[in-house]
């Protein structure tokens, strides 16, 4: 459209609307309340949250699952504050959120005045562009630059705006900015690619979230099956390969699949596809260091920034992942005509994932009625989940316990916490799944820890709203992965890790209008998540599991911690005997 004469709210809001926002999340306050009031007639549902945080995550659940922008809102000072945490959750998930936040008035910054704070500073290093409107005739513009570097850099994005510079007269012009092709990368770096790869004795594909990013998982499959090439997850990325295919091994990293590490073990080439290889994500784990140190690794990546970060390569690609596999079969099938499946290697994977299942089901036989082994549970939950669901999960013990049970089909499925790993991440999310995905089971995993941080305040979001999202709380009475560092290296002294008087969430749940449902018998798992997602109400399922010693999956980071050793006699009984 022409130049218009409007108010910077008007250009703001106008620009939200050319952008394709429709949902935008936050707490009301009186910083943006004159670009608020244009919501409703603008098209753009205002989703108020409990906790800003929670804004954030349910923008960045709703930007993974559709692949576009997405905007969270807050008052200036405290509300923009509580957007932090979520915000380096999106960052490191290369999520494109756009935090528009408010911030006092120009003419009283530096003052000190109500609510003042530094907004800029507390976004720098986890944003991927940040601007403040110096000028309310630029609102339009710079508006349009944040969702511009938000979907071309791939991650979180912030507009900080003056609450005075809403107000006034302006002229401007509103339309939606490109995508920017990234192409295959260098043409040179892929022909490098193929020539490892045709070479190859045992090829093994790491799929990581780019994959899923890039609508890259059919290219990724039609590369391994001309490969014969097994494919490994990344970690916490388990919607990134169709785990029902022969070549699927599953995930690597914390709590994930050893018929993935064993089978990443043997390669001589690893070809890592969307994955900047987080150094968390390849740490040795159920005493297996599986990490090939001596395989030739092709690393493609859309973003620069990830390539060689953590792991040194033979090639480094930074393309669209999507077009680089594409162009690298077409070589290899060029430069490998004839080339036939590898029935000896379809025969090591399935044999691997056939012990890794016996083992896992294994581990999730127990009898135990009430309460219930973790991995019993697991296993239940999971079994029961449709084909389309999407699953939020949270940080803890039990959230990465189930990492050996979520299997996908399909991309942005799995929404999780990743490397940033910050407790209450998964309630949130699920809200902005949900309405990017109304037709799909969303389910909102967490430790009763976790859930205590944002989950059980959020449920008013999601009855409020009507969003029926279901929450599944792992109810040990603990914070589990931090009570199994303190059995592990302080000898069972429990400092903060038991929570003894936690309340019935699925009661809780009941008061706040939502279903609740409580569960601590296996046999009636399957049929509390098949009710849930019958009710198309929000739900709180309330699972009553087992803690402690016996059942808690092995420290998040053996690497990172040591017996202690006291030196000072007042705590020399301290020391391990």
């Amino acid at each position: 459209m022409a130049k218009q004469k409007m108010t910077p709210s008007e250009a703001l809001v106008e620009t939200l609307v050319a952008e394709g926002v429709e949902n935008v999340f936050g707490i009301v306050g009186s910083a943006y309340m004159d670009a608020l009031d244009l919501f409703p007639a603008a098209g753009i549902r205002f989703i108020p949250v409990a906790h800003e945080q929670a804004a954030t995550h349910a923008a960045d659940g709703l930007a993974r699952v559709t692949g576009k922008p997405q905007c969270c809102i807050g008052q200036n000072g405290p509300g923009a504050a509580n957007f932090v945490s979520a915000m380096v959750a999106a960052y490191w998930a290369h999520s494109p959120v756009v935090a528009l936040t408010p911030e006092t008035g120009s003419m009283g910054i530096g003052t000190g005045g109500f609510q003042e704070l530094d907004q800029m500073a507390m976004f720098e290093r986890q944003t991927v562009y940040q601007v403040r409107v110096n000028q309310p005739q630029r609102m339009a513009e710079l508006a349009r630059r944040a969702f511009y570097m938000a979907k071309n850099l791939n991650g979180p994005t912030q507009l900080n705006i003056p609450r005075d510079f809403f107000y006034g007269v302006c002229e401007d012009e509103i339309y939606e900015t490109p995508v920017i092709k990234r192409g295959a990368g260098s043409l040179q770096d892929l022909e490098k690619a193929a020539d490892i790869i045709v070479k190859a004795k045992y090829p093994v594909i790491v799929s990581g979230g780019g994959v899923a990013q890039a609508d890259a998982a059919d290219a990724v499959r039609l590369l391994a099956e001309t490969l014969t090439a097994p494919v490994v997850n990344s970690y916490l990325h388990n919607d990134t390969f169709p785990a029902g295919h022969e070549l699927a091994c599953g995930p690597i990293g914390y709590c994930g699949s050893k018929a993935a590490m064993r089978t990443i073990a043997k390669a001589d080439v690893v070809i890592a596809l969307g994955t900047r290889l987080g150094p968390f994500g390849t740490l040795p784990q159920y005493e297996i260091t599986y990490w090939p140190d001596n395989a030739r690794l092709i690393q493609c990546d859309t973003n620069i920034n990830a390539l060689g970060l953590s792991k040194r390569a033979d090639v480094y690609s930074c393309g669209d992942v999507k077009e680089f596999t594409t162009l690298l079969l077409a070589r290899i099938k060029e430069m490998a005509p004839d080339r036939q499946p590898d029935a000896g290697r379809l025969e090591d994977v399935q044999r691997e994932k056939n012990t890794w299942d016996d083992e896992l089901d294994n581990w999730s036989a127990s009898d135990q009625s009430a309460p219930m082994h973790p991995r019993r549970f697991h296993q239940e939950w999971t079994r029961a989940l449709p084909a389309n669901s999407i699953v939020t999960t949270d940080i803890g013990n039990n959230s990465s316990m189930i990492n050996s049970y979520l299997k996908f089909e399909g991309v942005r499925q799995h929404i999780s916490a990743l490397s940033w790993g910050n407790c209450g991440f998964a309630y949130g999310a699920a809200l902005g799944c949900k309405i990017a995905q109304p037709d799909a089971p969303v389910i909102a995993f967490q430790g009763d820890g976790a859930y205590g941080i944002s989950g059980i305040a959020e449920v008013m979001t999601a009855v409020r709203e009507n969003i029926p999202v279901i929450a599944i709380v792992a109810t040990n009475y603990e914070w589990g992965a931090e009570k199994k560092n303190q059995i592990d290296y302080y000898d069972n002294r429990f400092v903060g890790a038991n929570l003894p008087d936690n309340p019935d969430y699925a009661q809780v749940a009941e008061d706040m209008g939502a279903l609740g449902i409580r569960v601590d018998h296996p046999d009636q798992v399957g049929d509390a998540v098949r009710e849930a997602i019958a009710s198309n109400r929000p739900c709180v399922i309330n699972a009553i599991v087992q803690g402690g010693e016996e059942v808690l999956a092995e420290p998040f980071r053996r690497d990172a911690l040591n017996m202690p050793v006291r030196y000072l006699e007042k705590y020399s009984h301290l020391n391990a005997k």
